[in-house]
């Protein structure tokens, strides 16, 4: 969505440095805002936004949103949260305390400067789900005691706030679902399945796959996501969400790892694990909103979307004076 008239605003984005974070602070620079990228540097990394530094219009905070935060900007973009089970499972405590002290933090900025605010919620509020594919109508099926838990929960109750927040205290919201997103800047360790695969087609070694890869999962490229978070917070004030934003379309985990062997030109071979607990079996998002109200549905093919991630890991492994494929 294209402002008639370019209104440069001062934007603030929680974990600014993170994979989908980094890609956004750029967008909105493009855009012709101002950016303020906050984060912990948690899984974020200042290499993620390298380029951006010598940006006049962007400014880097270390900051943890657990705490409150004091700055002067008029859109909040809330993205602040480890995001792979790697990551959010190291520290549950501190996953939940990101998830809902820092919705807290920021719904409370948000409310005192009358700023809109977008939340990077999540397909895992749907947890193993019961309908396919999920539309934003379904309640969920989530372990509440289990591994993922800290972030499938945290996400949920970050989800209660802002819909309280906006009904109590008049805050626009907007709430985005987002599906599983990969593309350049991806943590190599952070254990999704995407950059795992493609790491270890890399370097030859065996493709994990948990379970029986007869698992699915729909992937969208980062750049379509961001397009979708964008035009999410230009809609109007009655156009809260949640909104799902994901690629609708579904392949098996197998089917993946092949795909990028026969990218990367690897010999790797396939190597079963058992499956993790509550590892959703199917996911899929139901877009019929996302098409209806922004407009948007993905345009990347996965294809086209896995060679610009294979070229930076291959760049990325390189920098490292690692050889790969």
């Amino acid at each position: 969505m294209k402002r008639d008239i370019l209104i440069r605003k001062r934007i603030l984005v929680t974990g600014g440095a993170g994979f989908i974070g980094s890609h956004l602070c750029q967008r909105l620079l493009e855009e012709g805002h101002e950016v303020l990228c906050v984060d912990n540097f948690y899984t974020g990394t200042r290499e993620n936004i390298i380029h951006l530094l010598n940006n006049p219009f962007f400014e880097v905070m270390r900051h943890d949103i657990t705490f409150p935060l004091y700055v002067e900007v008029d859109e909040i973009y809330n993205l602040a949260c480890p995001a792979s089970p790697v990551h959010y499972q190291f520290d549950p405590v501190q996953t939940t305390k990101t998830s809902v002290h820092g919705a807290i933090n920021m719904l409370g900025l948000a409310k005192r400067l009358g700023a809109k605010i977008f939340q990077a919620s999540t397909s895992e509020v749907y947890g193993d789900p019961e309908i396919h594919p999920q539309p934003e109508s379904y309640w969920g099926n989530v372990n509440p005691i289990g591994k993922r838990s800290c972030y499938d929960e945290g996400k949920r109750c970050a989800e209660t706030l802002f819909f309280d927040y906006h009904r109590q205290h008049g805050v626009e919201i907007k709430v985005g679902r987002i599906f599983n997103t990969y593309g350049p800047r991806m943590h190599p360790d952070d254990g999704r399945v995407v950059s795992n695969f493609i790491v270890q087609a890399l370097l030859s070694k065996p493709i994990t796959i948990y379970g029986d890869g007869k698992q699915t999962r729909a992937f969208c490229y980062v750049d379509d996501l961001v397009d979708a978070i964008i035009r999410f917070m230009a809609t109007d004030e009655d156009v809260t969400g949640p909104i799902n934003l994901g690629n609708p379309h579904e392949i098996t985990i197998v089917e993946l790892a092949k795909m990028i062997i026969e990218l990367t030109g690897s010999n790797s071979e396939l190597k079963f694990e058992p499956l993790p607990s509550d590892d959703p079996r199917r996911r899929r998002p139901d877009i019929t909103l996302a098409k209806k109200i922004l407009g948007w549905e993905p345009t990347t093919p996965i294809e086209e979307g896995l060679k610009k991630t294979i070229e930076y890991f291959r760049n990325y492994l390189s920098s490292l004076g690692i050889k790969n494929k």
